[in-house]
């Protein structure tokens, strides 16, 4: 029988999805109170469709058809709708078949069956739902659908065929019988993925390729926000039609002057369709704009408005302005849970929202060439993609960029990006023929397990330079909605080099980095020639290049008497030689060039460099000093070469390059996860669901533990790690010395003893370890030693294990942050992991190149690598070891937690001498789930 909480609303199965033309809708489970709502969707749908879904004629719902559809005891039988404006418009449902209270692995099935209105086929809503439904399947126990579609519904029989899960299809009696397996697989994992990439990326589309813009605010007088919006989108040239929005305006009012554009009072006067509103009225308006472009149909929304309206009611308080929580200030919730209220109300009309807190976007495209953003001059045209959330950093970066040469293709500010975020661009860019790169300021990670996958994706084939900022505690600005993370910086740099993302330290260096990528091509490799005018600079140059790891060759000096045509001779040669990989020049000003007041001089160089580096398959850049006008110079149309005004600025955004170009040739190939005949996963689901419940037994009724999970006692710890092939060496309590004897004893000398009290643990430096104990007397003096100087047995714990052979000690370690996933970490034990924060990172699942490139990532790698002429260890079986930790993790997602230490790498094998593993239940979705935006109905 399910429990009373089985049947309860299921509030988590409600989601925000992207339709496959960017448009959203919202997925809810049906409840008695839908019954009209039912109705009113079931008159909406044709005839055939309503025969497709009934196999007859069914012109009308009959009472007992309503209350059937519309009460489920979310378990068995379950219903879902797809809801845009507060409406149906499709519906889903499954009805458990088996009827024999199977459990799960006995493979339950359900029959499911789909009905959408015409008006919204061929909007992938079909899909969307199928995911979710099948998601929900999942967590009832159900592991099996069943569908029969008539042959000529070939709509939904491609919606159950291209979903990618296993299936097997018959055909008898006229039907088409499909039946297929609800695990998700590797193609329905990638089908799910390339669909959200679709939408996403459209639904960015749809607002930065609109066909008419209504800036919603435009002030009466000049000056205001919204008019300069307006002087914006004209100035800029856009291609589509411009309309001034303002209740103010007298009602005989139908032109803006001098603008010549339509004025209306509201969104709803407007006779045509309106794709994009820019929205600059003050807060308290918001909504009720928000509903005009919503009934309007408006596809998106651009909030340029701040701040909230004073005072906010709070969720589950009873006045407006009742107490923030203790842990936030009362400014900052009032804001995001304003927020919410906007991006639910848009999402609710199927629109999406820039903002608020928007500086606005701009699509440089010559199709569209939109300004609808507070800056005042659009940059150049180029190949760059740039998002911020910060207003102040997208003015200086856009001014940055047009000075130094550079153009963008298009630009997001997304301010407080309540909705649409860096992951949206992402999609967007990395299908965008017109984006080369793709340059990010984030202040904040709405979801950081989805902006790893996608970065990984699109750094396979475009740059993405990233300054994330917000690198300690309370960091974030107050008005961004993210939940919490634990997630130390240095972990979040390690997975950004996983997965190809360029993490810039300041925005100076993300625009140094990125105008390199976008003007030059990659290096082959680390070779860097050196040449020019000055050899203080040419010196300089060379020590970056060496301090950075790259293998410059010492310096050309063309010497202060060179021309331009001698730099044109020394590039053109040095970009011809096949033993350098880049070129750095340096150039500082003639001393009879010095005072230059038309610019000759720097236009003369910036010829002759972009002749020598014409046709170039090398990146080239030019360090300079004193040459005011080079950056904007050396950007010609045919060759545009990058300028620094220090070496140390040039080398850092090389080295960027270089990096980055290796991590594209080796992800070019990419690794594999082998497969272990040894392991046994369906044995080690059985224990830890049988430990599980024993823990839940312990504290019937009781929350779940605070903290990362339960700890496993050592020896079960040692149980389910051997179900992976992983052997921790027996550790036998020591109560007492003869127990030490007896321990050693049936263990075999040599022996070492150890304190395993938490604040002794591995710490030799206290004498908390003795190796080594060769005999019975040896031993008894060392426990001696041991509880005098620790304190009593009880106290200190003592243990008895047989000695591993001599190596070098390591830790393994691999948590689940409950929003990044299973991480795998590695670092030696000790000092280097504890004191110096040695440890270096891989986000699961890994593969054998991920836990290689792991293993050689630390400061301290050299120790496994034979340092000092000391005998090399078996690092193949560390990567092993590392390889079997993933899987377990990948496998069992209730294992939360494993902590190895030491695990001590011989010349020959390694042993693990300490294990500790927590478990947990596993969150009801994973990123194997159904698609779904952030879920702005409830706190994040």
């Amino acid at each position: 029988m399910q429990t009373s909480q089985e049947r309860a609303y299921p509030v988590h199965w409600e989601a925000d999805v992207v339709l496959r033309d960017g448009g959203t809708a919202h997925v809810r489970p049906i409840t008695p109170d839908d019954a009209e709502r039912l109705v009113h969707f079931y008159s909406e749908v044709s005839d055939e469709s309503k025969y497709y879904r009934f196999f007859a004629p069914y012109p009308r719902l009959s009472d007992r058809d309503v209350h059937r559809f519309t009460h489920h005891d979310y378990v068995d039988r379950v219903g879902l709708a797809a809801l845009v404006n507060g409406e149906f418009i499709a519906t889903v449902r499954y009805d458990r078949t088996d009827g024999d209270g199977r459990s799960a692995s006995d493979g339950a099935q359900a029959e499911v069956a789909f009905l959408v209105q015409d008006a919204h086929q061929g909007r992938g809503v079909a899909s969307a739902l199928l995911e979710h439904i099948a998601a929900v399947a999942r967590e009832r126990g159900i592991r099996r659908f069943v569908a029969e579609v008539l042959p000529a519904n070939r709509k939904m029989i491609k919606v159950f065929t291209d979903a990618g899960y296993t299936q097997r299809r018959s055909f008898a009696d006229g039907v088409v019988h499909l039946e297929f397996d609800l695990e998700p697989t590797e193609a329905s994992v990638e089908v799910m993925r390339a669909r959200e990439q679709r939408a996403e990326a459209r639904s960015v589309q749809r607002l930065l390729t609109p066909r008419s813009v209504a800036v919603i605010g435009a002030g009466r007088s000049p000056g205001s926000v919204g008019r300069s919006v307006v002087g914006h989108l004209l100035e800029a040239g856009f291609t589509g039609r411009v309309h001034a929005v303002n209740h103010s305006y007298p009602a005989d009012q139908h032109v803006l002057e001098p603008e010549g554009i339509p004025a209306h009072r509201s969104v709803s006067e407007i006779e045509q369709p309106v794709d994009l509103a820019v929205v600059a009225v003050p807060a308290d308006q918001v909504v009720p704009v928000i509903d005009d472009c919503g009934a309007h149909g408006v596809q998106g929304l651009v909030v340029l408005t701040s701040g909230h309206p004073h005072p906010p009611a709070l969720p589950g308080t009873d006045a407006p302005g009742a107490p923030a929580p203790a842990h936030a200030p009362a400014a900052a919730v009032d804001s995001r849970e304003w927020q919410r209220s906007l991006v639910r109300r848009a999402r609710s009309y199927g629109m999406r929202i820039i903002g608020p807190n928007a500086l606005g976007v701009i699509n440089l495209a010559e199709e569209v060439r939109l300004n609808a953003s507070l800056v005042p001059h659009a940059p150049a045209a180029g190949r760059i993609g740039l998002f911020t959330q910060s207003g102040a950093i997208g003015l200086a970066l856009l001014d940055e960029v047009h000075h130094r040469g550079g153009g963008l293709s298009s630009f997001v500010s997304a301010g407080d990006r309540a909705d649409v975020s860096g992951n949206d661009l992402i999609q967007y860019w990395h299908d965008d023929p017109a984006t080369d790169v793709v340059l990010m300021y984030l202040e904040s990670f709405g979801n950081p397990r989805k902006f790893t996958r996608l970065a990984r994706r699109t750094a396979a084939a475009k740059p993405l330079v990233v300054v994330k900022s917000g690198r300690h505690p309370g960091a974030v600005p107050a008005g961004h909605s993210v939940p919490h993370t634990r997630i130390p910086d240095s972990t979040v740099d390690a997975l950004f080099r996983q997965a190809g993302v360029i993490r810039a330290q300041t925005v100076t260096d993300m625009l140094d980095t990125g105008l390199l990528l976008a003007f030059q091509p990659l290096p082959a490799g680390p070779r860097v020639a050196v040449l020019g005018n000055s050899e203080s600079l040419g010196l300089l140059t060379y020590d970056a290049c060496l301090t950075a790891g790259l293998s410059p060759r010492h310096p050309l000096d063309l010497t202060t008497e060179a021309v331009p045509e001698d730099f044109r001779r020394a590039l053109a040669a040095a970009v011809a030689d096949p033993g350098c990989d880049a070129v750095v020049v340096t150039a500082i000003p003639r001393v009879d060039t010095a005072q230059d007041p038309d610019g000759r001089g720097d236009r003369e160089l910036a010829d002759a460099l972009r002749e020598g580096a014409l046709g170039s398959d090398k990146p080239v850049l030019v360090v300079h000093f004193a040459f005011d006008q080079l950056p904007g110079r050396l950007a010609g149309p045919a060759t545009r070469i990058p300028a620094y005004p220090s070496a140390e600025r040039a080398v850092r955004a090389l080295t960027e390059a270089v990096h980055y170009a290796d991590w594209r040739r080796r992800a070019a190939t990419p690794g594999r996860v082998p497969q272990f005949e040894d392991i046994r996963p369906a044995e080690a689901a059985r224990d830890v669901a049988a430990w599980l419940d024993a823990a839940d037994a312990e504290r019937p009724g009781a929350a779940a533990p605070e903290g990362p999970g339960v700890p496993l006692a050592e020896d079960t710890a040692a149980r389910l790690l051997a179900h992976y092939g992983i052997t921790v060496h027996p550790a036998l309590p020591a109560p007492g010395a003869e127990a030490a004897l007896a321990a050693a004893e049936r263990l075999g000398y040599p022996v070492a003893l150890k304190a395993t009290a938490p604040h002794l643990r591995h710490r030799a430096d206290l004498g908390g370890v003795h190796l080594d104990l060769a005999g019975p007397a040896e031993l008894r003096r060392a426990y001696g030693e041991l509880t005098s100087r620790l304190g009593k047995p009880d106290e200190i714990r003592p243990v008895v294990q047989r000695l591993a052979p001599r190596g070098v000690d390591t830790v393994v370690r691999a948590t689940v942050d409950p929003r990044l996933g299973a991480v795998l970490g590695f670092g030696l034990a000790g000092a280097p992991s504890e004191l110096l924060g040695d440890l270096a990172h891989r986000l699961l699942p890994a593969t054998d190149r991920d836990v290689a490139e792991l293993v050689r990532s630390i400061r301290a790698a050299p120790m496994l690598f034979g340092y000092r002429g000391a005998q090399p260890v078996d690092t193949a079986a560390l990567e092993e070891l590392l390889l079997r930790v993933a899987v377990l993790l990948d496998d069992i997602p209730e294992v939360v937690g494993v902590d190895l230490e030491p695990v001590v790498v011989a010349p020959q094998g390694l042993s693990v001498l300490g294990a500790s593993v927590r478990i947990a239940r596993p969150p009801a979705r994973t990123d194997f789930g159904p698609r779904a935006l952030a879920p702005w109905s409830t706190a994040e």
